[in-house]
């Protein structure tokens, strides 16, 4: 995305760049055919309507959107879009990737939603498709904070491109920090786990956001249990302990 001298938005997809007013079209794939939904990429609308979404947002274990239909869904995101509304706009995606979602479609939301909005994106949305997400909330879901503490789960996307396990693995951790925070620490070499220094990406936020501010004890055996769960679904699991 760029901004033009006249202070119009333009967003670059598949190699066309849509000014301010025009469409951008994605083809989404997942039918006999697949279809076409137009996103409009216009000048903002309203910042108070933008204003007025941004209450108190829901977490994505949630799913908010989980009875909307999707075509519903889709017109939100261009919405969202039209507002400049990272979070609305992540909910979608973060739905629809729920719904397993042909991946090359999450991948081209993501890249024009970060393009677009990436100023109020939540930390909770990747910024790369993974294929197992899906799987890494309903596994965490299972998992049930009990009182209040200090401690914070945190999970970190690996690098395992160079592995046949790959192309992702998952570290589990516990911290008294913000996970965001943990997850410098380990990539500066502060007390830090050898796969998250060498294979860390990013912090994937959003299934254990349920599991904030835990007990310490409590936050030790959901951190190893976490761990031997996902293990046990067949994922690339590191920490846990």
């Amino acid at each position: 995305m760029t901004r033009a001298a006249s202070g119009r938005v333009e967003v670059t997809v598949g190699g066309q760049v849509s000014a301010a007013g025009l469409l951008v079209t994605i083809v989404w794939q997942g039918g006999p055919s697949g279809s076409e939904h137009s996103l409009a990429t216009g000048q903002e609308k309203s910042s108070a309507r933008a204003r007025t979404r941004r209450k108190a947002a829901p977490l994505p274990g949630e799913r908010p959107l989980r009875a909307a239909g999707r075509d519903e869904l889709l017109a939100r995101f261009s919405t969202a879009l039209e507002d400049r509304d990272g979070s609305a706009a992540a909910h979608v995606v973060h739905e629809l990737w729920m719904r397993n979602e042909p991946p090359a479609n999450i991948e081209r939301m993501l890249g024009i939603l970060w393009r677009a909005a990436s100023e109020s994106v939540p930390e909770w949305l990747p910024m790369r498709y993974v294929q197992w997400l899906p799987l890494v909330y309903e596994v965490a879901g299972r998992f049930v904070r009990s009182g209040r503490g200090k401690s914070n789960l945190y999970l970190v996307l690996l690098d395992y491109e160079d592995s046949a396990r790959g192309p992702y693995g998952i570290y589990v951790g516990a911290t008294q920090y913000t996970p965001a925070a943990r997850f410098d620490q380990h990539k500066s070499g502060i007390r830090a786990a050898g796969s998250v220094l060498k294979r860390g990406l990013e912090v994937l936020t959003g299934p254990v956001l349920h599991l904030q501010r835990v007990p310490r004890a409590q936050a030790a055996e959901i951190e190893e249990g976490l761990a031997e769960a996902l293990r046990a679904e067949g994922l690339l699991v590191q920490g846990g302990h």
